[in-house]
């Protein structure tokens, strides 16, 4: 299956190193996080932390639906990424499709 632009995207994060994945990640995060991921798997509890991530680094939040993140970032049990790149970070916000759509909270 075709990677979508925003998954290639995301792929050069990683190789870049510009990818933090999980939670316990972004809790050693200061700073530098221009755009946040969410798998749409996340549990609600997760989606609340993710709020709380979004507003402390002052970014956008995407979920993604076109499958499970880990399966894009290669990282078991990964429900959230951070893009550490400016540049990357509005190229991935720049091609958004159906799979990775901005998260708004709550159900759906």
């Amino acid at each position: 299956m075709l990677a979508s632009k925003a998954e290639r995207y995301i792929g050069l994060c990683i190789r870049a190193g510009k990818l933090a994945c999980g939670f316990n990640a972004l809790d050693a995060v200061k700073k530098d996080v221009y755009l946040l991921i969410l798998c749409s798997s996340a549990s609600e509890n997760a989606k609340k932390s993710a709020l709380k991530l979004k507003n402390k680094f002052g970014c956008e939040l995407l979920e993604y639906s076109g499958g499970l993140l880990e399966d894009v970032t290669g990282k078991p049990n990964c429900k959230i990424a951070a893009v550490r790149e400016k540049n990357l970070a509005k190229a991935i916000l720049s091609v958004t499709d159906d799979n990775l759509k901005i998260y708004s909270g709550g159900n759906g």
